[in-house]
């Protein structure tokens, strides 16, 4: 059982912008970031007494110690019906290879910590990444980095069978033609068609678009666009998918024949313009479509970008960009996590690094009155005790809380839950 802490939020500052899958660090690597954030902690909790106190109330649901029940916390996460959360752990667990964990509240003020399935690194996969999805029968669907048959990652489902769960590969990916290292997560359509991407492979070598299509008790994958990345996903009424790669925004329409018709939207990269879309791009209530960039903007700590279709004139159809944030290190670097709005409109988000000590924080921005425009407001500075590096995007529950995910800090420096309180 894991009882939460409650913090009064403090400030940090330490260079972490490492812990991202631009960088690829190794087991070594991570051991050395982990013992210099052990000597900046002794360092900083000289200063945590005389830091300012945070409006928001932040509480560690779970602190991940990088046994059995896993550590480093690198994806968001997910609510069921009856208010259980559910993500995934990209190492430890039984073999080390990660895990897929519920935390449940138990009835205490206190969550408790479940670990539904310890990944082997073997046919099953290894070292999740990825958001999960619910199907309508109450199953779990995500992706592994690698591992696999091929070593190159897996889509699985996990079953719920009596107390326990069933763990079902969908498919092992193969490297070429149909990519390799999905990152992300997944989507659905309403015919129960899964969607996803990876980071590398398929014919081009630039990672893949997929499909996967239930047929005769198995799946049958196909590639529908030779362009990949980390971003997620997203569907719009329509049943277009929009999706980001490292230089582009890209919409896929069902041609009616099978097939997908790309087209890209919005190409990265040049100027002040963000570079290195990892955050999957959301929708607002008008059409917009909003997103993150690690990269690019006025000091190359990354943007949060909008793109609005044309409606009028000669460039109808077109998408026009706006940067609505440039990050500059102070209020946030990394951003590599996609937004959520609230019911006012007002943007929040994750930058892995930034703030005091570079310990990562949660922005908002708060909605324009009218044509002006969006203003930033620092909504928590995360100190290491509870959390450092935040990857993963934010979620809400009914009664207006925010909860994430941190990759490293804690009482074990290998990842909390965290639930924010405005």
């Amino acid at each position: 059982m894991h009882l939460p802490t409650t913090n009064s939020g403090t400030k940090g500052h330490l260079n972490i912008s490492n812990v991202g899958p631009r960088f690829g660090a190794t087991k070594l690597a991570a051991v050395i970031i982990r013992c210099a954030l052990i000597l900046a902690l002794l360092s900083a909790l000289l200063l945590i007494a005389t830091l300012p106190a945070q409006a928001q109330t932040e509480t560690v649901l779970c602190n991940f110690t990088g046994g059995s029940d896993g550590g480093e916390l690198k994806s968001s996460l997910i609510f069921d019906g009856a208010g259980n959360l559910y993500g995934t752990t990209y190492e430890g667990g039984l073999f080390g290879y990660g895990t897929v964990f519920e935390l449940s509240p138990n009835g205490n003020g206190g969550w408790n910590e479940r670990v539904l399935y310890s990944f082997t690194g073997g046919a099953d996969g290894g070292y999740p990444y990825s958001n999960l999805i619910f199907d309508s029968e109450g199953d779990l669907y995500g992706t592994t980095i690698f591992a696999g048959a091929n070593g190159y990652g897996v889509v699985f489902e996990l079953s719920p069978v009596g107390a326990s769960w069933t763990e079902t590969v969908l498919h092992t990916f193969a490297n070429s033609p149909d990519g390799a290292n999905p990152w992300s997560g997944l989507i659905f359509d309403p015919a129960g068609n899964l969607y996803g991407t990876t980071w590398d492979g398929g014919s081009s070598g630039s990672g893949t678009v997929f499909e996967l299509s239930p047929s005769g008790g198995s799946w049958a994958e196909q590639v529908i666009y030779e362009q990949g990345g980390n971003a997620g996903l997203t569907m719009n009424a329509a049943g277009d998918i929009l999706g980001a790669s490292v230089y582009t925004v890209f919409e896929l329409s069902p041609n009616g024949n099978g097939g997908w018709n790309p087209t890209v939207l919005h190409t990265f990269c040049s100027g002040k313009d963000g570079c290195g879309a990892l955050g999957t791009p959301v929708f607002d209530q008008a059409g917009n479509l909003y997103g993150t960039t690690e990269y690019g903007g006025g000091k190359n700590d990354g943007t949060v970008y909008k793109l609005s279709p044309r409606t009028k004139g000669k460039k109808k159809g077109e998408w026009r960009e706006k940067i609505l944030r440039s990050f500059n290190g102070k209020n946030g670097a990394g951003p590599m996590a996609g937004i959520v709005f609230d019911a006012a409109g007002n943007i929040y988000g994750t930058t892995v690094a930034g703030g005091w000590r570079d310990y990562g924080l949660v922005y908002e921005l708060v909605a324009p009155v009218g044509k002006g425009s969006y203003k930033e407001r620092l909504f928590w500075r995360f100190n290491f005790t509870d959390g450092l590096g935040p990857l993963g995007s934010l979620i809400w529950d009914s009664a207006g809380n925010l909860y994430g995910t941190t990759n490293y800090g804690g009482e074990a420096e290998l990842g909390v839950v965290f639930e924010l309180t405005p």
